[in-house]
């Protein structure tokens, strides 16, 4: 028979267990509505469009593949997914370097010296050089705050064929300049134009913040080094950022996404053929209720970017496995 201290010692030790089984629950607890909701309003929805893609507008019959050969062979389909994988090339490796690039200019020694130059101007009552620093950040910040239908209006004044910028090329080059920037082909730059500025603010403080998380000690351990500005970045900020590039990578790609709203205040229903888009085209479609087509392009939308995913995740699942095995063999 156990004594009373073992068993003490024993009921010592089942507590414990019970007590992170629960705190470990708790929260799963608290998440639970929210999951439920993603998975009712998300999974369950997305695998009843995937059912409705093999069925006919009615949904009575099994038509297999022919809704996707439809959508594929639809010429509006290639011109929108052409379109949109031009700009979702073009755009976010832009964006994302562009954005960068003003984040290290931020948080560099180049700004560290004009907020010198802050400070100085402060003592001396200079106001002009105290506020470059401060133009500099706002330029940038300051698109995340204007609302979408504020900013096309803006850019339709500009842009217009009586607009400020065919006046400046008028008086600039001595001829009659009446393009319609937003109705023609050169739309498409126009547009990429209109989403760098809205979102390069945002991403620059994502990228800000990924460089706030960097030990300063290693960058003063390799300056005593000899390091170069180049040999810094290669080897102390570019591997700091491996979980900055995800995200901000994941935030371009959703905005680029949303460029539709730009695009639709800025052209229209129907835009030029350059700027039509997936979301024009999904409109469309659904204003004539083409269910069939609508289901078959969203899964092959969802398809086409979840491919690429899970190969890298999978490629890296093999690579840490690897590694794992190799250390174990040859410790």
């Amino acid at each position: 028979m156990p004594s009373k201290r073992n068993r003490a010692e024993n009921a010592s030790l089942v507590l414990p267990d019970k007590r992170i089984k629960r705190r470990r629950i708790i929260p799963w607890l608290f998440l639970a509505p929210s999951l439920i909701g993603v998975v009712w309003f998300s999974v369950v929805s997305f695998l009843d469009v995937v059912k409705r893609s093999f069925q006919d507008a009615m949904g009575g019959s099994f038509v297999g593949l022919d809704n996707y050969r439809t959508v594929l062979d639809n010429p509006p389909f290639r011109l929108a997914a052409g379109n949109t994988a031009h700009f979702l090339a073009v755009c976010i490796p832009m964006l994302m370097s562009l954005s960068f690039f003003a984040a290290l200019l931020l948080s560099a020694g180049a700004v560290r010296a004009v907020r010198a130059e802050n400070r100085r101007a402060e003592k001396t009552g200079d106001a002009k050089s105290s506020r470059i620093y401060t133009l500099f950040r706002t330029t940038l910040v300051l698109p995340m705050t204007v609302p979408a239908a504020s900013m096309v209006l803006v850019w339709r004044i500009f842009l217009c064929p009586e607009g400020v910028v065919n006046q400046l090329l008028t008086r600039v080059s001595g001829q009659n300049w009446d393009v319609d920037w937003a109705f023609s082909s050169r739309a498409f730059p126009v547009l990429i134009v209109t989403y760098l500025w809205k979102h390069m603010g945002y991403a620059m403080v994502l990228w800000l913040a990924g460089l706030g998380a960097i030990p300063q000690e290693l960058y003063e351990a390799a300056k005593m080094d000899g390091a170069g500005a180049a040999a810094s970045l290669f080897f102390i900020t570019l591997p700091g950022l491996r979980g900055s590039f995800g995200l901000v990578g994941t935030v371009v790609l959703v905005n680029a996404f949303r460029v539709y709203r730009e695009a639709y205040l800025l052209a229209g229903s129907y835009p030029d053929s350059s700027i039509y888009l997936l979301p024009h085209l999904f409109a469309h479609w659904f204003l004539q209720l083409d269910i069939q087509k609508i289901t078959a392009a969203a899964v092959l939308l969802v398809v086409s970017f979840a491919t690429p995913v899970l190969l890298v995740q999978g490629l890296k699942f093999v690579f840490r496995h690897c590694e794992r095995v190799n250390s174990n063999y040859f410790p």
